[in-house]
């Protein structure tokens, strides 16, 4: 679904049939609180063409809201006006593409096409992330003390002797963390603890302490 925010009737209703002629549906609003009022679904393939001086709420300000309510839909804004440092934060705020009225329909269905890609790859990578999170709750506080310990590079028998307990033990519980998490090797681990921010906090915690 794309939605279209943009205050110029005409503009909208072009640019609407435009996108349906080459098969996306379309859903258009004349202000950026009428898309607020009727939040765009996250889960399905689209984006937002998203005006940037539309009167009350403009563009730059729905970009912010919606990062505020945590839309991870793409943004793709549409101006009369080539303005660089408008442009730039735009983009450093987390937008896919600028672009200048009138636009070009090749360069417009490019756009889309990229931003729905880029969107539909952060949702497989967030999926990804929300089934390792899941794992990691599955497992033990002494799971997750060996987990831990694993992944800094410390051998069985310096976790023994750290947790007090033998060298069997602590094999029996690195194996039933590599089960949990669903890996297969210790690079694997080491890579699935880099992604959910676990040697990130780790090496903190060691700065400060």
């Amino acid at each position: 679904m794309i939605h279209i925010v943009d205050d110029d009737a005409s503009f909208r209703t072009a640019l609407e049939r435009r996108l349906k002629k080459v098969g996306y549906q379309v859903t258009a609003y004349p202000s950026a609180q009428q898309l607020l009022d009727h939040l765009p679904d996250d889960g399905g393939r689209g984006c937002i063409l998203l005006d940037v001086r539309i009167p009350g709420l403009t563009g730059p300000q729905l970009q912010t809201r919606l990062a505020e309510l945590g839309s991870t839909l793409p943004i793709i804004f549409l101006s009369g006006y080539s303005d660089v440092p408008t442009t730039v934060k735009a983009i450093k705020a987390g937008a896919h593409d600028f672009l200048t009225k009138p636009v070009a329909s090749e360069q417009l269905l490019s756009a889309i096409e990229q931003a729905i890609a880029h969107h539909e790859n952060l949702q497989g990578t967030k999926h990804k992330l929300d089934l390792l999170r899941a794992h990691l709750d599955t497992l033990t506080p002494r799971e997750h003390q060996v987990f831990e310990l694993v992944v800094q590079g410390k051998i069985n028998k310096q976790i023994a002797q750290r947790l007090g307990t033998t060298e069997r033990t602590i094999k029996a519980h690195r194996h039933k963390v590599m089960e949990k998490m669903g890996v297969q090797s210790l690079a694997e681990l080491v890579s699935v603890a880099e992604r959910l921010g676990v040697l990130q906090s780790l090496s903190s915690e060691g700065r400060e302490g």
